[in-house]
């Protein structure tokens, strides 16, 4: 393959959108050709890469909250997970971890994968989502969440769905676009004590449009929620935001009505809550600085691989 310059994508360093990502790099990643291999070892078959990673992070996690002992001390565990004599092996790096006593935890830095026959860099970040505001990165990932709660202008009807979101930004605050969805989907749910439903009702947003009184949501979701319910809906609401030391569903039961994350509602219902309707996916999403990226043949060549995969969320343009 005739080399070609490296198009650099930014990442999460960690958690489940890292994962979500990985998992696309497995789906369309381009294992090296044999003459390579010579050079790199095993050859690097992207599948193979991206489940070393995840598991390894998983681990790192597991040892961070003190649920794992380390078989060796921080310093010897970085040295052994990275080869920095090959770009096509995972690098990982530390960062302080905001727990009690801020440990030091290995997290995720830097991999290179061929896709459509360009070399691709993917380099973690703490905000990939802004490193491409900033014009740092032609294209990267990061959770849909961050777009609605920056960028995506509030207005009397709320955002329902992913393809929503490209016509809410307003192009003079920044020229990232959203290009697909990678599936991993955990919705931004209501939920409620059975008990404040009119008989017959349903939890949905024409309940919100018509209710008065506290909706319990996180603080830094505020919002987002606006953003996704309306503003209209939301007069006569007001937020009331959980203690620091409970639980949001336990918080949501005794305010009565509330938004929360949500894949399966069983802990939700735990504290004798029903659910409602699913509002927004918070899904970790493909993202183009289009200003970067729209002359540049290789990097629609890489965009156009990792948004056409299964589980994506097609974006339409």
């Amino acid at each position: 393959m005739t080399q070609t310059e490296a198009i650099r994508v930014a990442v999460p360093r960690k958690g489940r959108p890292l994962e979500a990502v990985l998992e696309r790099v497995a789906d369309v990643g381009e294992a090296r050709q044999p003459s390579d291999w010579a050079q790199s070892g095993d050859g690097r078959d992207p599948e193979h890469v991206a489940d070393e990673i995840i598991s390894t992070l998983r681990h790192e996690k597991a040892i961070t909250k003190g649920n794992a002992e380390p078989g060796a001390d921080v310093y010897q565990r970085l040295t052994t997970y990275s080869d920095l004599d090959d770009d096509y092996a995972p690098e990982y790096t530390l960062l302080r971890d905001q727990r009690e006593g801020m440990p030091r935890r290995i997290v995720f830095d830097s991999l290179t994968v061929d896709v459509a026959g360009v070399p691709v860099q993917f380099v973690g970040r703490e905000e990939p989502f802004r490193a491409l505001r900033t014009h740092e990165f032609a294209l990267g990932f990061d959770s849909a969440d961050l777009v609605l709660e920056e960028v995506v202008e509030l207005e009397p009807e709320g955002v329902e769905s992913i393809e929503d979101v490209n016509a809410r930004i307003d192009p003079m605050n920044t020229d990232v676009r959203v290009v697909s969805g990678l599936g991993d989907t955990v919705y931004h749910t209501l939920m409620a004590r059975p008990e404040i439903l009119p008989p017959g009702a349903d939890l949905d947003r024409e309940f919100v449009a018509g209710y008065e009184g506290p909706l319990c949501i996180s603080p830094r979701y505020e919002r987002l929620v606006e953003a996704v319910l309306g503003t209209l809906p939301l007069e006569g609401v007001t937020f009331a935001y959980p203690d620091d030391e409970r639980e949001e569903e336990a918080a949501i039961a005794d305010v009565g009505l509330g938004v929360y994350l949500t894949m399966t509602g069983s802990t939700a219902r735990e504290h004798g809550l029903i659910l409602g309707e699913h509002l927004f996916p918070s899904e970790t999403v493909l993202m183009e600085n289009v200003v970067e990226a729209a002359d540049l043949d290789a990097a629609e060549r890489v965009c156009e691989a990792l948004s056409t995969a299964p589980h994506e969320t097609e974006i339409a343009v």
